[in-house]
């Protein structure tokens, strides 16, 4: 019985310690102010699957860009609205063509970038959606993506 309770306690012990690992690191790392190298386009998507872009090439990794309609400006606007206005968001840099949004996860406090461009001459809001740590996301910057779009008023 002895035997039984040491052991319980040991996994306690490692479960409690991963956990702490995690928390650190989700909250230790401090990102660039600006994802984008120039402010023309949107930094390609890692390799892993923990990230989403509307100029992927990749199928995996691809998403529909956003449509504006007729008016880019005001849809421009509105989608900085939709972002600013959602649970653990952030924007962090926002001008008249490119706008960085850190979401943060609930429990870890995992920080994803979520980058979007205008392109007013096209009618398109170009997205990326990334992970900063990590490998796979389990499909979370794909749904936030969506949920983005349903909230902005596109399907």
């Amino acid at each position: 019985m002895r035997n039984i309770a040491r052991d319980i306690e040991d996994r306690w012990k490692s479960v409690l310690t991963v956990s702490l690992l995690l928390v650190a690191l989700g909250c230790s790392y401090k990102g660039a102010d600006k994802m984008d190298s120039n402010g023309k386009e949107l930094m390609p998507c890692p390799g892993t699957p923990n990230c989403v872009s509307s100029l992927s090439v990749d199928e995996s990794f691809r998403v529909k860009p956003f449509s504006t309609g007729t008016d880019a400006r005001a849809s421009w606007q509105r989608l900085h609205d939709v972002v600013s206005g959602m649970k653990r968001s952030k924007v962090v840099a926002f001008d008249d063509r490119y706008m960085h949004v850190e979401f943060r996860s609930l429990v870890f406090r995992f920080v994803d970038d979520v980058e979007f461009l205008l392109d007013a001459e096209r009618g398109e809001i170009h997205v990326r959606s990334a992970s900063r740590v990590g490998n796979s996301d389990l499909g979370v910057n794909r749904r936030r993506v969506e949920e983005i779009r349903n909230l902005f008023g596109e399907e």
